[in-house]
C-alpha cells in the first residue's frame, strides 16, 4: 500500500521508509523487502484497501481491528464469523472508534540523550509521553504528527528503531481471569486472518 500510494523509491517515499526500518528492526531478510516493493509495484498486482472494523468481545470489550484487504466481501465475512462464534458481535464502522485515541508510536536510538531537554525540543510536536529503555527512547505524540517527527528526527540524524500507530483506549474494562480468557479466544481467531494486520482492545 505504501509503494501504490508513494512509489518504489524509499528516498521519495517516507511511510515507505519507516517501513523498511520496522522490517530491518525485526530482522526481516533484505531480499524480502526487494521482493515486496518489486512485487507492489507490479501492473497486475491488486489494490489492497486499509479497512478497520469494530465490535463488542464477550463481556462489552472493545475492539478495533485493522485490515489491508483486496477483498472487503470476503475480509468482513470472515471477521463477522469471528465474532458471533466467540461471543462477539461486528459493530457498523465508527460505532466504537470514539473510544481510541490514534496516536503514532517512535522508538528512537538513545543517543545519551537528556530527556528532559529532548522533550522541551518535541514539544511544538505535541508529544504527551517520552520515556527511556536501555538502549532506547519511545515517544508517543498524536497522530497526524507523524510526518513532522519522522522528519525532525531525520534532519538531526536520530535512528528511527520502530515506528507505528496505536490505538489508545480512553478507558479499560477490568475483567476476571476466566472472562480474560474468553475475550483472548476471540482476539486469537481474529489474529488468524490473513487480511487482518492488528487488533486494538480496551481489556486491562
Amino acid at each position: 500500500m505504501a509503494v501504490k500510494s508513494g512509489g518504489p523509491n524509499p528516498d521519495s517515499n517516507p511511510r515507505l521508509r519507516v517501513l523498511i526500518q520496522n522490517a530491518k528492526a525485526d530482522n526481516m531478510p533484505k531480499e524480502n523487502v526487494e521482493r515486496a516493493i518489486k512485487k507492489a509495484s507490479s501492473k497486475d498486482q491488486a489494490d489492497y484497501k486499509e479497512v478497520v472494523y469494530e465490535g463488542y468481545g464477550p463481556h462489552g470489550v472493545a475492539i478495533l481491528v485493522e485490515t489491508a484487504t483486496d477483498n472487503n466481501t470476503r475480509t468482513v465475512a470472515n471477521i463477522r464469523n469471528c465474532f458471533n462464534r466467540n461471543g462477539g458481535s461486528l459493530g457498523t464502522s465508527g460505532s466504537l472508534d470514539f473510544m481510541f485515541e490514534r496516536k503514532c508510536r517512535f522508538k528512537i536510538k538513545n543517543n545519551n540523550f537528556n530527556l528532559e531537554e529532548l522533550e522541551l525540543e518535541l514539544i511544538d510536536f505535541g508529544v504527551d509521553e517520552l520515556f527511556g529503555e536501555d538502549e532506547s527512547i519511545i515517544v508517543y505524540a498524536p497522530f497526524a504528527e507523524f510526518g513532522s517527527l519522522q522528519k525532525y528526527f531525520e534532519s538531526k540524524s536520530i535512528e528511527i528503531l520502530n515506528a507505528e500507530f496505536e490505538r489508545i483506549p480512553a478507558d479499560f474494562k477490568e475483567l476476571n481471569e476466566e472472562q480474560v480468557a474468553e475475550v483472548e479466544k476471540l482476539i486469537e481467531k481474529i489474529e488468524e486472518d490473513e487480511d487482518v494486520q492488528r487488533v486494538f482492545h480496551n481489556m486491562r
